[in-house]
């Protein structure tokens, strides 16, 4: 403490000195302070931390995309579908792209019902899936290794796959899978690649199904069509997703596709649409009333702070009229004992400020530990944040400045 004394001018250091006779008291009022600037650093981080976790997971299912997918039904509402509707069908993707505006290409998916997967080196419980040559970049997966399925691959009805890297690590332990033969049911498939992990940490993104790529395998649509498989009354596939050049025309392309889709399917509700801006859009809704929630109760700290550093600075007036009328008669001016008193509170708001700076950061990473939230940091908006609290808190220094300048020099003398 002395030395950072040592280091501060003369006038600081006395205000410094004014406060830490009186410790325990400024320390009281500080808390409204740390708590309000706490409680705004951990909303900022925790809010962060929720956008990006919340992009990041929109962005596996491609802000650009639209997708439509099959909606599940027990075997009575299926036969009973069937008789208006054929399901969801590489036709209907194709219509799509003929009709919504913007778009650009699409690629579709059928789950296979998955009973073994093996290969000489291992076993998997891995699931697999046919997909389109434009599977792998609407999804935004990555190659680790080797090569995508390709158009090539459908044309030819190739027994090719790619696989997830868990279900490569499972089927290969002991080196590269590219190259090798996996079995999938009753169908022996080279592996021509193998994905790079995408660890999303979640199942789920505002009630809609996400990862799973890790422990999938990839063949050619066309080849798993002829080459598994499936149920008479099955959809054709599961899903598409269909690409569009301009995300400012997901609205509109999804009201069309929806339009498109009930057209051919006769107005039945076998599908559904899946927008993954709208769900951002609307995750980014929930985090904006949170914030609204957590910022009231900061506020209210603050207003709480404010006024503790305007009860005890008035405190400090009337304890210290002699000192206030000495200082004038000898000479101090109205503005002198104001920027005397201002110095006392900027000590108190930027102490809190800085405090609290370090609670927020203890509260937000507590709350992801026991929350399961993230946590960002975005400096500008928590520094920004940070300075206003400490200018709340010197506005209420305001008044007891004042105040203080404003005391009658002899009679403050005169006061026992």
């Amino acid at each position: 403490m002395t030395w950072l004394l040592s280091r501060l001018p003369a006038i600081w250091r006395e205000a410094v000195e004014e406060l830490w006779r009186r410790r325990l008291r400024t320390l009281l009022t500080l808390l409204g302070l740390i708590f309000g600037v706490g409680a705004i650093v951990a909303m900022q981080a925790v809010g962060e931390g929720s956008r990006r976790e919340a992009l990041r997971l929109v962005e596996g299912l491609g802000l650009h995309n639209l997708i439509a997918e099959a909606r599940p039904q027990d075997e009575a509402t299926l036969k009973e579908t069937r008789a208006r509707s054929l399901g969801l069908s590489v036709a209907d993707a194709e219509a799509a792209l003929a009709v919504v505006p913007g778009a650009e290409r699409f690629a579709a998916e059928k789950r296979i019902r998955t009973h073994s997967v093996f290969s000489d080196h291992g076993r998997s419980d891995a699931q697999a899936s046919g997909v389109g040559a434009d599977w792998f970049p609407l999804s935004s997966l990555q190659l680790a290794r080797g090569r995508a399925l390709g158009a090539d691959d459908d044309a030819t009805l190739a027994a090719v796959a790619v696989l997830g890297h868990q279900a490569a690590a499972d089927l290969f332990p002991g080196g590269d899978a590219v190259g090798g033969l996996v079995k999938v049911n009753h169908v022996w498939l080279e592996v021509v690649g193998v994905l790079a992990d995408r660890d999303l940490g979640r199942d789920s993104f505002e009630g809609v199904q996400l990862g799973g790529e890790s422990n999938r395998i990839y063949v050619p649509l066309a080849s798993a069509q002829a080459r598994f498989r499936f149920q008479p009354q099955e959809d054709g596939i599961d899903r598409f997703l269909l690409r569009l050049d301009d995300p400012r025309k997901l609205a509109a392309g999804a009201g069309v596709l929806a339009a498109v889709l009930d057209r051919r399917h006769a107005g039945v509700a076998d599908y559904q649409l899946v927008v993954p801006q709208q769900l951002f859009q609307q995750h980014q809704q929930t985090q904006r009333i949170f914030q609204v929630v957590m910022g009231a109760i900061a506020g209210v700290s603050l207003l709480v702070g404010g006024i503790g550093i305007m009860n005890i600075m008035l405190a400090n007036v009337l304890e210290r009229r002699r000192e206030i009328g000495l200082l004038r008669a000898l000479g101090a001016r109205r503005r002198d004992v104001v920027a005397q008193f201002l110095r006392e509170t900027s000590v108190i708001c930027v102490t809190g400020a800085l405090l609290g700076l370090l609670f927020g950061a203890v509260l937000a990473y507590l709350i992801a530990t026991f929350a399961d939230w993230q946590v960002a940091w975005a400096p500008l908006p928590i520094l920004l944040s940070a300075a206003f609290c400490a200018l709340v808190g010197l506005a209420f220094g305001v008044y007891p400045a004042r105040q203080a300048a404003q005391l009658d020099p002899i009679a403050a003398l005169r006061q026992e």
